[in-house]
């Protein structure tokens, strides 16, 4: 009896080694296999990009030895754009085809628009800080919000109130720090993005961060602050040689994904309050922009951050670069300034003294075609977002023969355009705002030669409202103050963005004018 049970203890202690063993190995060979499908994976994802590619122009970007030559990447590609006979050149590496082709700019914005949308790629770079908003969509979503935005920002009503929110700024703030800092040296730059900033808080949200006061506080604002950080390392994700590179930071939590990760949370937190606020307060009568949406009875809170957190971004950093571009230009050719302080005394001539002459009107800017035309021209050659990218749902070919894959990226450059001589002429660098000029009167250009405000169904939907924002600035500004680029003959650098921002700023020294 005892010795059938030993033998059957025995036997059962051989079946569970065997089972332990059996397990092990189909657990060693469950893994091995894993580990080596991921590799094989990820050696495939590494070969469609392409990063064994030997050719001069992906050896350069690899290894940044453009920048011995050239201060900005945007500069490197305007040279390798104007020595190419079509115009358009391929970034094997990345997968990109940027071009400077006026034909081929309307194709993608306008004869193949359904099938250049900004793409799933772009949407998810983004997507942590503009989520579902209408510059981060496509389809029906961007549709829908591109009807009620059209509809919103095309009423008299809201441009009238961004206007007065515009004149405010510049009479209460900005001309009273400029006078207090007259015959000292300020960074004009923070100045205009502190600005802006306050403008585009009351106009989306009616909410003032107090940006501009004259102490010129430290930081501007935190939410200032944490929505410059969120902006800025968005934009470096697409400077990746490989996405994966930052989708592991994000899912580890590390580095700079750790800090987007906190300056969205703020944002965040910032627009829920803002909500909340409207939701307790009421928003039946309210100007601003969340207020507008939010009476269309849009009540999901993360779609009207989304919404309204976009059109921070646009009516912010865009504004802001214009203006700094513009003044560093008006430096270089006191000419042109002396012409629009002309054409400013002409329109105003006619003002009796009891009149407002403080402040240019409205329908004074309008006459006003020589600005109009200055600052089409700083936009030319400095504009505020310097590239745009789509992605090709399926094959296509350009006009100029270039055949573009399904599901490359596609890049129209601006920067890069207002530089070609064989789009602009033999003086294409020179600042000349006679080139818009008919009879002294305003002539546009092509919108897909001049796609600095995007064009065809995209087309910017706030530029008026930018452009008038900008005059008021400008004649506030050369009204009363003479403004001297500490150094002129420094071209600007330009730190990573979504917009063209100046490295170091832009030093300048203000001095009242004499009456």
């Amino acid at each position: 009896m005892n010795h059938s049970i030993s033998n059957l203890s025995s036997s059962s202690s051989s079946s569970s080694l065997w089972f332990n063993y059996t397990c092990t190995i189909f657990s060693f060979i469950f893994f091995t296999f894993t580990f080596s499908f991921s590799l094989f994976s990820l050696s495939i994802f590494i070969l469609r990009l392409k990063l064994w590619c030997k050719c001069s122009t992906c050896q350069s970007f690899l290894t940044s030895s453009w920048s011995k030559d050239f201060n900005n990447l945007c500069d490197w590609y305007t040279h390798l754009l104007s020595k190419s006979p079509t115009g358009t050149i391929h970034i094997h590496i990345l997968g990109n085809i940027i071009t400077a082709d006026p034909k081929n700019v309307e194709h993608i914005l306008k004869t193949k628009f359904e099938n250049y949308p900004k793409g799933k790629p772009f949407s998810i770079l983004l997507g942590d800080l503009l989520g579902k908003g209408i510059f981060n969509v496509d389809g029906d979503s961007w549709k829908f919000q591109r009807k009620m935005a059209s509809l919103e920002l095309g009423s008299v009503s809201i441009r009238m109130h961004a206007f007065n929110i515009v004149k405010s700024e510049i009479q209460t703030r900005l001309i009273p720090l400029l006078n207090s800092v007259s015959g000292q040296v300020l960074d004009l730059q923070d100045v205009f993005r502190r600005f802006s900033f306050d403008n585009i808080c009351k106009f989306s949200f009616g909410f003032d961060p107090c940006c501009l006061e004259l102490s010129l506080p430290m930081p501007a604002s935190e939410f200032a602050e944490a929505f410059d950080l969120a902006s800025k390392l968005s934009a470096q994700r697409g400077l990746s040689s490989s996405s994966l590179i930052w989708k592991v930071k994000r899912v580890l939590n590390l580095g700079s994904e750790k800090e987007l990760k906190s300056a969205i949370k703020m944002v965040d937190q910032f627009a829920q309050r803002m909500i909340n606020q409207r939701r307790e307060l009421g928003f039946s009568d309210k100007s601003d922009l969340l207020s507008r949406f939010m009476a269309t009875m849009i009540d999901d809170d993360q779609y009207l951050r989304d919404i309204v957190v976009s059109f921070l971004l646009a009516g912010r950093d865009t504004v802001a670069s214009g203006l700094t571009s513009f003044f560093w230009l008006l430096s270089q050719n006191p000419k042109v300034e002396f012409a629009i302080r002309d054409e400013l005394e002409k329109v105003t001539a006619g003002i009796s003294p009891s009149d407002d002459q403080d402040f240019v009107m409205f329908d004074q800017m309008r006459e006003m075609h020589y600005l109009h035309a200055a600052l089409c021209e700083s936009l030319r050659l400095f504009p505020p977002v310097q590239l745009d990218s789509k992605f090709a749902q399926h094959d296509d070919v350009l006009p100029d023969f270039t055949f573009v894959r399904k599901g490359t990226r596609v890049t129209y450059h601006p920067y890069a355009m207002g530089r070609m001589e064989r789009v602009w002429g033999s003086d294409c660098l020179e600042f000349k705002p006679e080139r818009w000029l008919k009879n002294a009167r305003y002539v546009p250009e092509n919108p897909y030669k001049y796609p600095v405000f995007q064009a065809g169904l995209r087309v910017c939907l706030g530029k008026e409202m930018a452009l008038v924002e900008m005059k008021c600035v400008v004649l506030a500004i050369i009204k009363r103050f003479n403004i001297q680029v500490a150094d002129p003959n420094q071209a600007p650098t330009f730190a990573p963005g979504l917009t063209a921002t100046v490295r170091g700023g832009l030093p300048v020294l203000v001095q009242r004018r004499e009456a």
